[in-house]
């Protein structure tokens, strides 16, 4: 299963996909965490005890050029459009809890929407990781869809998009759907996070008629203290995890049906 996750910041977004991802590891699956959010915190959620060693592939410059024949950061000029990376998963990624994570980084392009060798190489990653592995891999993404494209997006199971109760978080989710709609990529659904009772719940239920809620995460004051002290979420939450699993059920019997 494939699974991109997003939504506004704040929302919780980290924090739900270190849940999924432990649930999965539960499950017995092989789980590929993927940190796309510029602001990178997916490592310290896993539990890694030295998340600022896990470096950006997109700050990777020797990797780049390497692969892409190019030097990061030139625009235009002859670069390989394929580079290989089915080798990158293993030589990259760092194995925290079981799961196993990568760090994508953000390419800082020369120009509005240019094609660059960092960018193709990211691409070309995103796309090995949906279409070519065979483990369940999770997207930790930012308000939007940057990292996906046409080419990728029928490969996506699902888009998760995170959301709390309160209009702008709303607002935003309704934005991400309509991202993904311009990919074709539809196949959308909410998970509810610090949803403080019934009220909250009915709440989102309401105003995401259009995305389908599969689940939701209680707000809880120990998770606030696991994120200031750097703890992973799922540390004596047995709970959660199992609601992640209740989530991961839900999404695996609506993609088999």
């Amino acid at each position: 299963m494939k699974l991109a996750i997003s939504g506004k910041g704040g929302v919780g977004k980290t924090t739900v996909t270190a849940l999924l991802a432990k649930a999965f590891v539960q499950k017995g699956y092989r789980v590929l965490a993927i940190d796309a959010d510029p602001d990178a915190n997916l490592a310290a959620a896993l539990g890694h005890p030295n998340p600022d060693g896990i470096h950006p592939i997109a700050e990777m410059g020797e990797l780049i050029e390497e692969r892409t024949g190019a030097k990061p950061g030139s625009v235009g000029g002859v670069f390989r459009l394929n580079p290989k990376v089915d080798d990158l998963p293993e030589k990259l990624s760092a194995e925290i809890n079981g799961i196993r994570m990568m760090r994508m980084g953000t390419i800082k392009r020369g120009g509005g929407g240019c094609a660059c060798p960092g960018s193709t190489l990211l691409r070309a990653l995103v796309q090995h990781l949906l279409i070519e592995r065979k483990d369940v891999v999770l997207m930790d993404m930012e308000a939007g869809i940057e990292h996906l494209g046409r080419g990728t997006s029928g490969f996506v199971d699902w888009l998760l998009v995170v959301v709390e109760p309160g209009r702008r978080s709303v607002e935003t989710a309704e934005k991400i759907r309509e991202l993904a709609r311009h990919i074709h990529l539809n196949k959308i659904a909410a998970v509810g996070n610090k949803v403080r009772g019934p009220e909250d719940e009915a709440y989102l239920r309401g105003q995401l008629s259009d995305i389908p809620l599969v689940g939701v995460f209680p707000f809880r004051d120990a998770l606030i203290r696991a994120d200031m002290e750097s703890r992973p979420p799922f540390e004596g939450a047995d709970d959660l995890v199992a609601l992640a699993g209740q989530i991961i059920d839900k999404l695996l019997g609506q993609a088999e049906s």
